[in-house]
């Protein structure tokens, strides 16, 4: 390693103790070595240590062997989920806990299994990099990870999540009903910032005060409302005709409201996007593919495919080794 420093966070445990965490300086070395570098930390000549850090090591199956539905390929019924799949922190436990279960009850009701997409959750994008790429390092739940990160805000997660819970007999009525009146208060909010127009004499002397250019002549609300640095919390209190418009509307209703209208070309083009992989997701492989004997396909693609088994076109598409070349050949081959 080159670098020359590394950052520390001295993080106090509560209010009332004198115990901090030194995050940045984890390490599982003997107790002996741990203090001994501690001590070297300019500013810690003089701390003693409560409890010396550690390291847990533990074996796991390669994920690859798995269905998307965390059931294992090749035992029917068996379901793995958290650090045996090569993954480390409790969210990434907790959420493969709860796919696994859900999944295992299905099965037993002969139902289809629920999975997913990378488009609805972070909890798809953690499995479906599992199952396709494998892991060689415990592999950690990054935002980064996510290619859809505007669609999977945390102020939609009911609306993305909560009929699939409600469906499954998880999410009662009132909180399904609570999510549905969310869905479409906020349409109705982004309809009337649409058609409800603003006079120059009415906004002007706001918008100078935030330093956004006043406007020459009667303006839609959802233009004022795209502009950055201004949200519809400060219009409402600064513009009696604004307050009347949306006072009787939830804040988390106008929020959403108010990010439709901010983000829309961003949402528009990321939404186009997520929908081009769930057409390929649609397409199912049958397990009678005979991959090796389809000369067009590139070796490693022949052997990944073989390997893994992909239940669907857009599974085949996330498997490092197989091209947007291979995945044509393959739509070739189906279309025939």
């Amino acid at each position: 390693d080159d670098e020359d420093r590394n950052q520390i966070f001295v993080e106090p445990e509560g209010w009332d103790t004198v115990e901090v965490y030194v995050n940045g300086f984890s390490t599982s070395l003997p107790e002996n070595v741990q203090y001994d570098a501690l001590r070297k930390i300019p500013g810690f000549e003089n701390a003693k240590m409560f409890r010396p850090g550690y390291a847990i090591e533990y074996d796991f199956f390669q994920p690859t062997q798995l269905q998307p539905s965390l059931e294992t390929k090749l035992i029917s019924g068996l379901f793995f989920a958290g650090q045996i799949n090569g993954t480390t922190g409790y969210e990434e436990a907790a959420s493969q806990g709860l796919m696994a279960g859900i999944n295992a009850h299905l099965l037993t009701q002969n139902k289809e299994a629920l999975v997913l997409k990378r488009d609805e959750a972070y909890i798809g994008v953690l499995i479906d990099d599992l199952i396709n790429k494998g892991t060689d390092e415990p592999y950690r739940m990054f935002t980064s990870r996510a290619e859809y990160r505007i669609l999977l805000r945390q102020d939609n997660a009911d609306i993305r999540l909560t009929e699939k819970s409600y469906l499954l007999g998880l999410a009662d009525q009132e909180r399904y009903n609570r999510v549905l009146e969310k869905i479409e208060k906020a349409k109705e909010v982004t309809a009337l910032l649409l058609k409800t127009s603003i006079a120059p004499e009415e906004v002007n002397a706001f918008l100078e005060s935030v330093n956004s250019a006043p406007i020459t002549q009667k303006l839609k609300l959802d233009k004022i409302v795209s502009r950055p640095h201004i949200g519809i919390s400060a219009l409402m209190e600064n513009i009696p005709m604004v307050k009347e418009l949306l006072e009787s509307y939830d804040p988390e209703f106008i929020e959403q409201a108010e990010i439709a209208i901010k983000y829309e070309g961003y949402i528009q083009r990321e939404q186009e996007q997520a929908d081009k992989l769930v057409r390929l997701d649609e397409v199912k492989l049958t397990e009678k593919l005979d991959y090796a004997s389809m000369p067009s396909l590139s070796y490693e693609a022949k052997d990944k495919l073989i390997k893994m088994k992909p239940k669907t076109l857009g599974q085949a598409s996330r498997i490092s080794g197989v091209s947007p070349a291979d995945i044509s050949v393959l739509m070739v081959y189906i279309g025939r």
